[in-house]
């Protein structure tokens, strides 16, 4: 690629008052108001502060900003350029909407946890954001540690995460999260909660779970609802809030002395071995893993706790471990090997729901999706403005995934920078003609025009009309 032009005679001018550099947030937005975003935060926000009034235009310009690439709230500033102020009213200066993630309190942040949790239900209702949810869903429960620098940031502390795969002990505030997805869609975020550093994994994961059950049930998974967990989340509590909703819960087990005896119990000839679709890297081991066995006895767990105790099925992998000796001539005496127990009352079968369990790393998709955007920072000192951004980019990154649903199938399971790049950033010149009436001038020969235009088309024409 060269220029057709010398350096010498090339200009440029920041002078064009009608170009955007975001174009799709126009599709993103009209969803965002189809769905009740800012009547929503209306509803349920009322923030006592002084800085806290208009709070939907406030909410609704973070989460744009977000939906563009923001990860401060300086970046919050990229909507105030070109023809925005054409398409858009009520664009705040970032200065305005830090003083406003500021004024949140504890319970101002639960206020918006609930108009997050509405909308999803309200976006699975419009759009085809999960497909197959009617059928089978899995509710995923995951803890990541967001590093922080300095020592300003409220309910900042130690706490564990992996790097590179090694686990370190980090700086930060610590996010749980529960993501709903089907076979056929990627994860949307059900509910999060900002928690300190140093808090444990399993800390008011139960407490999350009986909030995101319902949102997941009234996101159309009528069917059968299944909660997976790593090992951070065996606990009764858990189990009991599962339970008590008529959900199946697939969690791996502590690997403790009963656990332990239970696998003892295990004949040699229940083993069927299994050949993943795909090699796994264990991290114990320090290599690829191909083939397995798996087998399944049922066992009864949390005896010890007083009228807590719950019987299922405990399915438990095992991958032989090599043999390090074995290129000196040093042949074993008999097989060792690493076992991975799974306690779990799924409906299925055991190849199924072992495999079914394993896909619980989808959730990290989302902290992939989360990091490389809005929470690559946790921008304030104060922890409930950290955790108000917290639920806004949840929003974001839902409103994010039905857009993409609309778009095309294709889409429905694009990573989240591929949605900005493919249908938000795209530049367009705001032209007016007639009374009111809108053209967006795109460039020509845009790659994913189609899935752009459907995107559009779908959020800019009259809904279809509801049946009583």
């Amino acid at each position: 690629m060269q220029f057709f032009h010398d350096s010498a005679k090339t200009d440029a001018i920041f002078d064009d008052e009608h170009v955007i550099a975001y174009g799709g947030l126009a599709p993103a937005m009209r969803l965002a108001e189809r769905c009740g975003l800012e009547a929503l935060v209306g509803e349920h926000v009322a923030i006592a502060a002084a800085d806290g009034v208009n709070a939907p235009a406030k909410v609704a310009s973070i989460v744009a900003g977000m939906m563009c690439g923001a990860d401060s709230i300086d970046d919050l500033d990229m909507l105030r350029h070109g023809g925005m102020d054409k398409l858009f009213d009520g664009i705040r200066a970032p200065s305005t909407l830090g003083s406003f993630l500021r004024a949140f309190s504890w319970g101002n942040v639960r206020q918006l946890d609930k108009s997050a949790r509405e909308l999803l239900v309200s976006l699975a209702r419009r759009t085809p954001l999960l497909p197959g949810v009617d059928v089978l869903a899995f509710l995923d429960i995951d803890s990541m540690q967001r590093r922080t620098y300095g020592y300003a940031k409220q309910g900042s502390g130690f706490g564990h995460t992996k790097i590179q795969g090694k686990s370190v002990l980090v700086r930060g505030l610590n996010v749980l999260a529960a993501t709903l997805s089907t076979p056929l869609a990627a994860p949307v975020v059900c509910a999060t909660r900002l928690r300190g550093g140093s808090a444990n994994s399993a800390r008011g994961a139960a407490s999350l779970l009986r909030e995101s059950i319902p949102v997941a049930r009234a996101s159309g998974a009528t069917g059968t609802l299944v909660v997976r967990g790593d090992s951070a989340f065996y606990a009764a509590e858990v189990v009991a809030a599962c339970r008590d909703h008529d959900t199946r819960f697939s969690i791996t087990a502590k690997l403790g002395p009963k656990v332990k005896a239970a696998i003892a119990a295990i004949g040699e000839d229940a083993w069927t071995p299994i050949k993943y679709p795909r090699a796994v890297f264990d991290e114990q081991a320090g290599g690829w893993v191909s083939d397995a066995e798996v087998a399944e006895i049922s066992y009864t767990a949390f005896t010890s706790k007083k009228g807590k105790a719950a019987t299922a099925r405990l399915i438990v992998r095992r991958i032989r471990l090599l043999n390090e000796q074995a290129a000196a001539g040093q042949d074993e005496l008999f097989p060792t090997w690493r076992y991975y127990p799974i306690f779990t009352d799924s409906p299925y079968t055991l190849l199924q729901a072992e495999a079914q369990h394993r896909d619980h790393a989808v959730q990290e998709q989302v902290n992939a999706d989360l990091i490389d955007g809005p929470l690559a920072h946790l921008p304030s000192g104060k922890f409930a403005a950290n955790a108000a951004w917290l639920t806004l980019a949840a929003i974001s990154h839902n409103l994010l995934r039905a857009l993409g649903s609309l778009a095309g199938a294709q889409y429905g399971r694009a990573r989240g920078a591929t949605l900005r790049r493919r249908l938000v950033g795209v530049p367009a010149r705001v032209a007016r003609h007639g009374r009111g009436h809108v053209v967006f001038h795109l460039p020509q020969h845009w790659p994913w025009q189609q899935a752009w235009t459907n995107a559009f088309h779908a959020t800019h024409r009259p809904p279809p009309a509801r049946t009583a």
